[in-house]
């Protein structure tokens, strides 16, 4: 017993030193918005199979999804997460809920364009302006995990369209609780936000910015978020007041992610790509 003992506080004793010493750069490069568009399923399938992205994030309402879950099954290495979502952004296509949510809509039963008031969109355009209730966020959130993993069976966590967590505490803290019911992860605590590139800044510098940051960082975990696509006509039509150039902003995260140079930066700089999967 007592060599036993020894042999464990030995081996506690090396776990512990590996971890208090561990200089390396882990980054978590999440890909949004699968199953919103062709357009979107395409570029983040690339974005896995020849670029950065280890995460992508599901969207259960839209018109894509069938397509999405066929090529998520075909790329089970992908890890996946399910993209709640409670609002409907874009002025020229529309999603609606799964099911009955009154608080939720429009008057003509389409999720509300934005989480919180805007100024680019009438009065009443928002979730923080309309008569929604727990209980029914709490179903219709229900009824798009549950699709979703019927469809799919590698999906690691949840995470959320437009932030509409941070409306409200109760509905960050049901996040959680399904979470656990579900045994998916959800939060990204211990992760820092990583920034690629400056928003100001013209697209074709977005590779070169994005390198540079990349040789910036130090060990740690960080976190960084993006929505890649193809300008496609299809997403040429995409945007709202405020945000017309979608197409060529998330053809330009295609782009970076699946840069021969973004790539080998962060071979040279020893940066280790992780998953939700990968976070303990």
């Amino acid at each position: 017993m007592k060599k036993l003992f020894f042999f464990f506080v030995l081996l506690m004793s090396v776990f512990m030193g590996t971890a208090q010493n561990d200089n390396t750069i882990y980054l978590l490069v999440r890909a949004d918005d699968i199953g919103s568009f062709h357009a979107a399923n395409v570029g983040c399938i690339e974005s896995y199979q020849n670029g950065i992205a280890r995460s992508v994030e599901l969207m259960p309402v839209c018109a894509w999804f069938p397509e999405a879950v066929q090529l998520l099954n075909e790329n089970p290495g992908l890890d996946v997460g399910i993209h709640l979502t409670l609002t409907s952004e874009w002025s020229n296509v529309k999603w609606r809920p799964l099911i009955h949510c009154p608080g939720l809509v429009d008057e003509d039963g389409y999720f509300l364009p934005m989480v919180w008031k805007n100024p680019n969109f009438p009065e009443g355009s928002s979730i923080s302006e309309s008569d929604w209730n727990l209980a029914e966020v709490e179903k219709e959130l229900r009824a798009q995990i549950e699709l979703s993993l019927k469809h799919v069976s590698h999906i690691s966590h949840l995470s959320n369209h437009m932030g509409f967590t941070m409306l409200d505490p109760k509905i960050a803290e049901l996040v959680n609780r399904l979470a656990k019911e579900y045994n998916l992860k959800v939060n990204t605590e211990g992760l820092q936000r990583f920034t690629g590139w400056d928003r100001d800044a013209p697209m074709e510098q977005r590779i070169e910015e994005f390198c540079m940051n990349l040789e910036k960082l130090t060990p740690g975990q960080y976190l960084f978020v993006e929505h890649p696509a193809v300008a496609s006509h299809e997403m040429k039509t995409v945007g709202h007041v405020g945000y017309e150039n979608v197409a060529e902003d998330r053809e330009w995260v295609t782009r970076v992610f699946t840069s021969e140079k973004v790539k080998q930066t962060i071979q040279k700089k020893g940066i280790k790509l992780i998953s939700y999967k990968d976070l303990k």
